[in-house]
């Protein structure tokens, strides 16, 4: 048959046409407004702003130094207590230009009394003091500043007037009619004057030196005023005396 074909004739090849390549676009119009080149080194580099440089941080504060501590003062000593014995207490050494009488004091009759007594003793009021009126075989009178028997410290006590008698050697506080008007004055009985006893204020008894009060300068009969009268050197409170027994 004409239109066979040999079995083992190939079949021809059919010619396939490349398809041409499209010329490239050598206008910048056919590059598209958006594309990246593709060489990014070949574009132009803006310059970057130079920085600015940062302000320096000022330096920190130096941090102040603590304070030191103060010190916690020492505790001062507690002062040292004096035992005062309270025969001495209640004890006064009247000191005469011929010797030392020796005066206790009684607490239990007359607290107050005995309280300004020795207070007045401490501030030396009776110091130089005369015994301005004296009448012998009753008693010696002292205590006045002024020395005419209308002086005093200036502060009345009231009466503390007790059972005690008034017999020699005791001392007894001086006072016009009026029973709360002792002073400083006081006097000490050459004998018993028993009359005088719950009217007058007892303070105190002479039991050393009694006679040295017996030779006291006596005054003019009647009133006991004494011209040129013997006076008082000093009198202490015993415990403030040193050596005192």
């Amino acid at each position: 048959m004409a239109d066979e074909e040999p079995i083992d004739t190939p079949a021809p090849k059919k010619r396939v046409r490349a398809p041409r390549a499209k010329k490239e676009a050598t206008t910048t119009e056919s590059v598209a407004a958006d594309a990246v080149p593709v060489d990014a080194a070949a574009a132009p580099k803006k310059k970057a702003a130079p920085r600015k440089p940062a302000a320096a941080k000022p330096p920190a504060a130096p941090k102040a130094a603590k304070a030191p501590k103060a010190a916690k003062p020492a505790k001062a000593a507690a002062p040292e207590v004096v035992e005062v014995d309270p025969a001495l207490e209640n004890r006064l050494y009247l000191e005469l230009p011929t010797g030392r009488v020796v005066i206790e004091l009684r607490p239990d009759l007359a607290p107050t009394h005995v309280a300004r007594i020795k207070e007045l003793a401490r501030q030396k009021f009776y110091d130089g003091v005369a015994f301005h009126r004296v009448i012998d075989g009753f008693m010696a009178q002292t205590g006045d500043p002024k020395g005419d028997g209308t002086g005093g410290s200036g502060i009345k006590l009231k009466a503390e007037f007790s059972g005690e008698p008034h017999v020699r050697g005791v001392v007894s506080m001086a006072r016009t009619p009026d029973p709360n008007s002792a002073d400083s004055q006081f006097f000490i009985c050459f004998a018993t004057a028993s009359y005088l006893d719950r009217q007058y204020t007892v303070w105190g008894k002479v039991t050393e030196g009694m006679e040295l009060i017996d030779r006291l300068k006596r005054g003019a009969p009647g009133s006991g005023r004494v011209s040129d009268p013997d006076r008082i050197t000093s009198i202490r409170v015993a415990a403030d005396v040193a050596g005192a027994a």
